[in-house]
């Protein structure tokens, strides 16, 4: 098993199959920092490294999931082109090719600029009721730079996400559970966690981790490389899955009628 780093601005938790990430700036709205993007990299590149973790679920203390980037610290970096990458890291806004582990997150109070970025790389979202979402950089003179003007086309439509990029304008969680940018809305933050979790752990729990990975790359490769190439692959990988001791496992709990139990070989 992988050693867990020791992580300033952010929690970690292990939970079965599932890794619970914190972001743990509450006095500070959950701005992130340099050391913030380092530790969510740490992060993320330990739930990418360890087979054991098979889903992450990234949420955040306090009332507020992110207020974005904090500028005062960061800018220099950005404007620099030379963020920080640790070793072991990969990119916090998981544009580093490819991911093979799910991430499930959940938001609640304000969800800024970064905050909207993490839930697009995120592959399913939950959001309180009462959260407020922006993405207000051509209000700064700048723009998204970290994911959004590739994923909110794609994930909402050119319109919805134009609506949002162009204007800088607050939204809520009922517009954005209605163009697709979160799959569940909750009463409050307990709740929203509570639900992350579980859908993580109906993954982590009950799904193949090969499967899962599998999906996962069929859906990339059809971003990337268009529908041809993923077509392509179809069959030669469904092909590999049934030659695994996982498939077998779940035909023989299929004919046994009981939970198969995965152990992703």
């Amino acid at each position: 098993m992988t050693t867990d780093p020791a992580l300033e601005t952010l929690t970690l938790q292990r939970d079965g199959h599932v890794l619970l990430i914190g972001l743990n700036r509450p006095d500070k709205r959950n701005a992130f920092n340099v050391a913030m993007l380092t530790d969510l990299a740490l992060a993320y590149g330990l739930l990418e490294s360890d087979d054991d973790l098979r889903v992450g679920v990234l949420f955040a203390h306090g009332a507020h999931f992110t207020a974005g980037l904090d500028l005062v610290d960061v800018a220099p970096y950005v404007a620099s082109g030379d963020l920080p990458m640790p070793e072991g890291g990969r990119d916090p806004w998981r544009l580093d090719g490819d991911w093979t582990k799910p991430v499930v997150a959940a938001a609640q109070g304000r969800c800024l600029t970064l905050g909207i970025e993490l839930l697009l790389a995120a592959d399913i979202r939950v959001a309180t009721q009462d959260t407020r979402f922006a993405q207000i950089e051509v209000l700064r003179g700048i723009y998204p730079f970290g994911g959004a003007t590739l994923r909110l086309p794609r994930q909402t439509g050119w319109g919805n996400a134009m609506r949002w990029l162009l204007t800088g304008d607050e939204f809520d969680a009922a517009e954005a559970h209605r163009i697709g940018l979160v799959q569940e809305v909750t009463p409050d933050a307990d709740t929203a966690l509570i639900r992350a979790t579980e859908i993580a752990h109906t993954i982590a729990d009950r799904s193949a981790p090969l499967g899962v990975r599998a999906t996962l790359a069929s859906a990339h490769l059809a971003h990337t490389d268009g529908d041809e190439a993923a077509i392509a692959r179809l069959r030669p990988v469904i092909a590999e899955l049934f030659a695994t001791a996982d498939a077998a496992e779940g035909v023989q709990s299929f004919i046994e009628r009981r939970a198969a139990n995965f152990v992703g070989r």
